[in-house]
This record gives structure tokens, C-alpha cells and sequence, in this order.
């Protein structure tokens, strides 16, 4: 009986060090913004993947004229706690996915209906809420990760977007 106990015990013992074995770190991780950041209510939060650069060219991981998913895996969930003004339309409260299409100088940002979806397979025009296009302009820093913040902006927040040395900027209002 003591050597099925003792037995026993070996087994689980070896049998928990080999379910532990984690896979390795995402390649694009998954990161949250949210407006704002402390304090007060929540007007909205964001949740992307961070795909990086690591010595590609930005065009041939987000070619122009063609839909992006706005960061990477799945596709950019932007939730609004609050309704909000993009472009002229009023969004109500709920959640959305962002999509991109860069071409030039300038990107469109577009605010989809469809939600929890990979990439942008799957992506129905149909299902547009908003397309603002908005100046892509260059600065000095380089950024490895793709990026995104809040800020505080003239008549509410605004997304602003970084990669590379690429950055545009989707303000939001009440």
C-alpha cells in the first residue's frame, strides 16, 4: 500500500513538470489603450496586436491601396463606453473593428460593425460604419512596434498611430 501511495505521488509530481510547458511569446503581443487613463469614466478602449518591423519594410507587411487589420492575429477592437463623434458620424456605444487602408500619403480608417474576426479575411465593405482618411505623415523617431495611444485632443481624444517613422492621428469627439 505504501509503495502505490509513494508511487502515486512520483507520477503526478512528473506528470505537473510536463504540463507546464508554456509556448513561447507571441510574436505581435497583445496590447490595451484606453481614454482615459485614469480616473473617470472610460470613454473607450482598444485592444491590438503589436506587429513588429524587425528589418522589414512596412509595404510589404501593409501594402497600399489594400485592407489592414490595424495591428495583428486578430483584428483591432475598438469599444466605445461612451457615443462619440469620428468624421462628422455619431457612434453609439458598443464595439467595432478598425481596418486601414494606406495609400500615399494618407490612410483610411475604417470603423466596421463586425466584430471578432482574424485579420482582415473576412473583412464586408457592407459592414462599414465610418472611412475617415486621414494625413500619414513622417517623424523623426523610429518605432519598432506598431503603436497606439490616447490623447487628449482639442474637442476630445485622439488615436494616434506609430510605425516605423509613420504616424496618423483619428481624433474622436462628444
Amino acid at each position: 500500500m505504501k509503495n502505490t501511495f509513494i508511487l502515486s505521488m512520483i507520477l503526478f509530481v512528473c506528470g505537473l513538470g510536463y504540463s507546464q510547458n508554456f509556448k513561447g511569446l507571441d510574436k505581435s503581443p497583445l496590447d490595451m489603450i484606453e481614454y482615459p487613463t485614469k480616473g473617470t469614466a472610460k470613454w473607450a478602449r482598444i485592444l491590438y496586436g503589436r506587429p513588429q518591423l524587425k528589418g522589414r519594410d512596412i509595404s510589404t507587411l501593409v501594402p497600399e491601396g489594400k485592407v489592414w487589420r490595424t495591428g495583428a492575429n486578430e483584428s483591432t477592437e475598438l469599444t466605445l463606453y461612451t457615443p462619440l463623434n469620428v468624421g462628422g458620424t455619431k457612434l453609439p456605444i458598443g464595439s467595432y473593428t478598425l481596418y486601414s487602408i494606406p495609400m500615399g500619403n494618407e490612410i483610411t480608417i475604417i470603423i466596421n460593425k463586425a466584430t471578432h474576426v482574424w485579420g482582415a479575411y473576412s473583412y464586408n465593405q457592407d459592414m462599414d460604419i465610418k472611412r475617415v482618411t486621414v494625413p500619414l505623415t513622417e517623424a523623426g523617431e523610429y518605432i519598432e512596434a506598431f503603436s497606439m495611444i490616447f490623447e487628449k485632443g482639442m474637442s476630445g481624444m485622439d488615436l494616434n498611430m506609430g510605425w516605423g517613422y509613420y504616424r496618423a492621428t483619428l481624433p474622436f469627439t462628444k
